[in-house]
């Protein structure tokens, strides 16, 4: 194949020069390949696990950073920890 990107005889010229051994790896392989295309095609835009797990955006406060103390302190016990309001 002297081509970067091969004709489809090309391909079943390769295939036909295989030894019989070596066509349950390559059906693997192309299941494979047929399996990347489709999952290709099929995927969805999806959110960063870490942030949706986070809840970040969840909330309604617009910036907290100024306020990040007074918000440690209302939930914060300096004794039990954490509590849940």
């Amino acid at each position: 194949m002297n081509t970067l990107v091969p004709t489809r005889q090309q391909v079943i010229e390769l295939i036909d020069n295989l030894p019989e051994s070596t066509f349950s790896e390559l059906a693997s392989f192309i299941g494979y390949l047929r399996y990347k295309a489709v999952e290709t095609k099929a995927e969805k835009p999806h959110n960063s696990f870490l942030l949706s797990i986070a809840g970040l955006g969840a909330s309604n406060e617009k910036d907290v950073s100024d306020r990040d103390e007074e918000i440690l302190a209302s939930e914060v016990n300096a004794i039990r920890g954490w509590s849940i309001h």
